[in-house]
């Protein structure tokens, strides 16, 4: 069975936020081990934020280059929704946990900040699935 382009553009949206959702799991459950270093913690938080701002970029069709960076998702949201930015302002603050501290010549991530990138990723969600609530209400016909 053919799939019209609009059904595939709505089950790629669910495929992002299914990927996002893992990782924000993923985070939460990390955050309950005892850890010297919670970098994996922030690391999953920075990818389901990267995520769910990409299913809103596909859900619009707006292109994007394979980027770690938050801001510059939110600034290729701008014209779509120009309001985002400013409501997730402390979400470009995760971007460094999806490069930089990758490698280990950075600082330990300490439990408090990654518990924060935690909420923050978690306030991407609800504000990104709030946007998307009525698109993804129902897929669309073919």
């Amino acid at each position: 069975m053919s799939r019209s382009r609009e059904q595939v553009i709505w089950d790629y949206v669910q495929e992002w936020i299914r990927k996002a959702e893992g990782d924000l799991r993923a985070a939460a459950h990390l955050l309950s081990l005892q850890q010297e270093d919670y970098f994996v913690v922030a690391f999953h938080a920075q990818q389901a934020a990267e995520k769910f701002l990409k299913a809103l970029l596909v859900r619009y069709q707006i292109p994007f280059p394979k980027t770690h960076d938050i801001d510059r998702l939110l600034d290729l949201l701008r014209p779509v929704v120009p309001e985002l930015k400013d409501k997730l302002a402390s979400s470009g603050d995760l971007t460094p946990y999806g490069v930089e501290f990758r490698y280990p010549d950075q600082p330990a991530v300490d439990e408090e900040t990654a518990r924060q990138a935690v909420e923050t990723a978690r306030s991407v969600r609800d504000t990104v699935i709030e946007y998307l609530r009525d698109y993804l209400a129902q897929r669309p016909k073919p």
